[in-house]
């Protein structure tokens, strides 16, 4: 049988699984189980973890199909933040709140204002309260649905959920848990001022999981969940970690100097770093990342999420939408795209809004807007990584959106920055097979030699200025809360 490591990445639309060869990186199967969400206007975004072990075991099949495996471990990631509340049995006391769920914005507010403002936040843990993260949903839990909060025995994130599943233990690890914002990134420890301002009654020793090690083996698979699953049971399972966490591993962003920029769902910038990289303004995320060193990161909560709501919008396919993005014309409407709010810079009530729209406008003009709407943010949340520390020199560019040419050339120019875009599988589901190699294994896995293809910026006079537009536009925005 083929030895291999399985790699899981439970995102917001699916769970995909990869299997990753040990010696040569290579990725030699994949499948994939979509997900159901609960949206609402008011801004709810909601999953039944339930959801994600069934999509779990779809995956797993469809990725492994007739063939045998020799599963020498697996490494989970998960989306990050999400609020998993557990019962004394460990089942789940109501449906998981999303990282893009922002119904929390008034939680925030709150929790910053008992803990003496954003400066003290940010020094307690080296983030600020904002909605996407987990802490201000424990408060909004709290107030809005207190019989559920009192049921509730053990919180956890989503991936700790899928861990605590397939081996019995509840356990997190830094990289995700850092993303809660009750997490101290300086001290890899949980924050007793950010907890005790949230309920200073509870036990949080028992309500949240220890913190282990990145790479760390946390378990082994049970019994139970090797029968549901079909595979053996015994498999050591790693720590695992936040999908964003496993992206960076899964395109080598483990050591200084790469710069990523992640096209899914959410636009994602991100960057390794060896000590603690803290923005003095809060707005770029100062997260651990998932082998034990740092990951300053910056978020924008529209991505292709907007660019598909677009395309589907006009009925395009997306052989149009690239020949919209490459005519290159910077001229026409301009995108605010704040479709789902904004986490940088933070709008959780923002809408979107276009500006400098007319009658000749067809769907091409409309379309290409909202790409580079959604390209000039991603710009912004580079520079906030900036005030991190981050300089880049070149950009990888990853997640579902890159395989565009277009808009990977769209990238380059606006950014200014040359863009390398490997042809990496299932970034975030790679980087969690390949975590867990490393914790099995003890050393650091070899990445997959894959093809990689170059754009180079171009000077494009019009772009700068559509960009001093959508400065603009977000200081209208802000100043109007948009």
């Amino acid at each position: 049988m083929r030895r291999v490591f399985l790699g899981v990445d439970c995102g917001t639309q699916a769970t995909k699984v990869v299997l990753r060869d040990p010696t040569s990186g290579e990725v030699v199967a994949v499948g994939r189980a979509p997900h159901e969400i609960v949206e609402r206007d008011d801004g709810t975004r909601e999953q039944d973890p339930a959801w994600w072990v069934e999509a779990l075991a779809i995956a797993i099949r469809d990725a492994v199909r007739d063939e045998r495996f020799d599963i020498a471990g697996i490494g989970v990631s998960g989306q990050q933040h999400g609020l998993v509340c557990l019962d004394e049995r460990d089942r789940p006391v109501r449906a998981a709140k999303l990282w893009n769920d922002t119904t929390t914005a008034r939680e925030c507010e709150d929790l910053t204002r008992r803990l003496g403002g954003e400066t003290r936040v940010l020094k307690l843990t080296g983030n600020l309260l904002l909605p996407g993260y987990t802490a201000p949903k424990i408060a909004w839990l709290l107030a809005h649905e207190p019989e559920a909060y009192a049921r509730t025995r053990r919180m956890c994130l989503p991936h700790d959920y899928l861990n605590l599943w397939l081996t019995g233990q509840f356990v997190t690890e830094a990289g995700d848990a850092s993303g809660t914002a009750y997490f101290d990134v300086r001290g890899r420890r949980y924050s007793d001022a950010i907890l005790a301002a949230i309920d200073e009654r509870r036990d949080w020793k028992r309500t949240l999981p220890p913190v282990a090690r990145s790479l760390s083996i946390v378990g082994t698979l049970r019994d139970q969940a090797a029968k549901s699953l079909g595979l053996e049971a015994g498999i050591p399972v790693s720590a695992g970690g936040g999908d964003n966490m496993c992206a960076a591993i899964g395109c080598d962003v483990v050591a200084d100097g790469p710069v990523a920029v992640s096209l899914g769902t959410s636009g994602t910038v991100f960057a390794y770093r060896g000590r603690p990289a803290v923005d003095p303004l809060g707005e770029a995320a100062a997260f651990c990342d998932s082998t034990d060193g740092w990951l300053p990161l910056a978020a924008t909560l529209n991505c292709t999420s907007a660019t598909e709501w677009a395309r589907e919008l006009f009925a395009m396919d997306h052989a149009a939408v690239d020949a919209a993005v490459a005519d290159g014309s910077a001229d026409g409407p301009a995108f605010l795209p704040y479709l789902s709010g904004e986490r940088t810079p933070n709008r959780p009530h923002g809408s979107g809004v276009f500006v400098g729209l007319r009658a000749s406008h067809e769907r091409e003009a409309i379309v290409r807007a909202v790409v580079q709407g959604v390209t000039f943010a991603l710009a912004y949340a580079l520079q906030t990584l900036g005030r991190a520390g981050v300089g880049a020199k070149e950009i990888t560019l990853v997640g579902g959106g890159s395989a565009s040419d277009a808009w990977a050339q769209l990238c380059a120019d606006i950014f200014e920055l040359p863009v390398a875009r490997p042809a990496i599988v299932e970034a975030a589901a790679s980087g969690a097979g390949r975590q867990a190699q490393w914790a099995v294994e003890g050393t650091r896995p070899q990445l997959a030699r894959v093809p990689s293809r170059r754009f180079e910026p171009r000077p494009r006079s019009e772009l700068r200025e559509a960009a001093q537009r959508m400065a603009a536009l977000r200081e209208i925005a802000g100043a109007n809360r948009l």
